[in-house]
């Protein structure tokens, strides 16, 4: 068993002294500012923890790294600078550091450091705040003690896995809307239980990850919505307790525009009397007729249409927005001279396709006087 290695002393102490130089500059004044700190206040309290070790009794494996850190507070009031530095169980003493402070209060700072032992050792660290007063910590004990790893059996090591992965399907041909186009599969095997951490590897990158127990055989997946065409490739990466890559799984996918929407179809019904006006009787004229016919889409559209009476087009081309059905209306004076008004009636599409109600005949009457 041996202390602390000493071989640190000469480094520690060449780089202290410039430090504890300028600390002690400040000791040196003349009578008048000697008599100026007689009045001068109290030095501040500063106040340091015992040093916490991450091992105090370490047996195992060396070599191996010991945490120590301690918390040092300060009453800060402007500008404050905390020197400090640590002691070690063979005599010999760290580097003085230095930290600026400033604000107005009591500061609260963990100072660290890290030893790593190659061999057996007992020792103990404290640390020691050179100004702005000088304190110094309880010490810390720890003790280290190196030992030979145990002899593990190849059977309980021996760990054997594979992986294989397949694309299903591997090609997609089709409208490339959201949702899984291609699934990648991968199947995972083990000749004993084991916990498995895995990746896929998609053209190069990381695409996804897990970690999962296996027992035999495990599978494991994920999928992909690709938005335009393109080909590559999927593969399966075990990354513990043993490195393995699976096979390449390809796939191939050929993105098409959705087939345009049919456009709508307009069709209409027959043409039929909807109302009459006796009111034309009065000054010598057939009744007046008023026509109807029912106009029906597929979807929404603009039709445009025009009327036929006795043959003859009206020269206006009406328009009106479908979705469904819609009634349209037509109307017409009575026959001059006549107490009859007859003929024949037709509504006709133009737009967005051609219709027809067909002919369809019409008669009314004037009531006797």
């Amino acid at each position: 068993m041996k202390s602390v290695g000493l071989a640190r002393k000469a480094a520690a102490f060449g780089a202290s002294a410039a430090v504890l130089a300028a600390l002690a500059a400040g000791l040196v004044a003349s009578p008048a500012q000697a008599a100026t700190a007689a009045t001068a206040k109290a030095a501040p309290k500063v106040s340091v923890s015992t040093p916490s070790v991450s091992a105090g009794d370490y047996e195992g494996t060396c070599p191996v790294k010991v945490n120590f850190s301690a918390k040092i507070k300060v009453p800060v009031k402007g500008k404050t600078e905390l020197a400090y530095r640590w002691l070690h169980g063979d005599g010999s003493k760290g580097k003085v550091k230095v930290i600026k402070l400033k604000g107005k209060g009591t500061k609260s700072v963990t100072v660290k450091q890290s030893i790593t032992f190659k061999e057996d050792v007992k020792g103990w660290e404290a640390v020691q705040v050179l100004g702005p007063k000088k304190v110094t910590s309880k010490k810390s004990y720890f003790s280290v003690s190196c030992q030979e790893p145990e002899e593990v059996s190849r059977t309980q090591l021996d760990l054997s896995v594979s992986a294989r992965a397949w694309a299903s399907p591997d090609s997609y041909e089709g409208v490339c809307t959201p949702g899984d186009k291609i699934d990648f599969v991968g199947l995972i095997e083990t000749n004993r239980p084991a916990r498995v951490r895995y990746r896929w590897i998609l053209n190069g990158e990381v695409a996804d990850y897990g970690t999962v127990r296996v027992r035999d055989t495990r599978k494991v997946g994920f999928g992909i919505s690709p938005r335009h065409s393109q080909r590559g490739w999927a593969q399966l990466e075990i990354l513990s307790p043993e490195g393995a890559s699976s096979n390449r799984a390809y796939y191939k996918v050929w993105c098409k525009d959705p087939a345009p929407a049919p456009a709508p179809k307009v069709s209409v019904s027959s043409a039929s009397v909807s109302g009459t006006r006796l009111d034309m009787c009065n000054d010598g004229r057939g009744p007046g007729v008023d026509f109807k016919a029912t106009l029906t889409s597929t979807g929404p559209t603009t039709v445009q249409y025009y009327w036929v009476v006795n043959g003859v087009r009206d020269h206006n081309t009406l328009e009106r927005s479908v979705n469904g059905s819609l009634d349209v209306t037509w109307g017409i004076g009575g026959a001059p001279n006549s107490t009859k008004t007859e003929g024949t009636v037709e509504l006709v599409v133009v737009s967005p396709n051609s219709a027809s109600s067909g002919v369809a005949s019409y008669s009314a009457t004037c009531p006797p006087k």
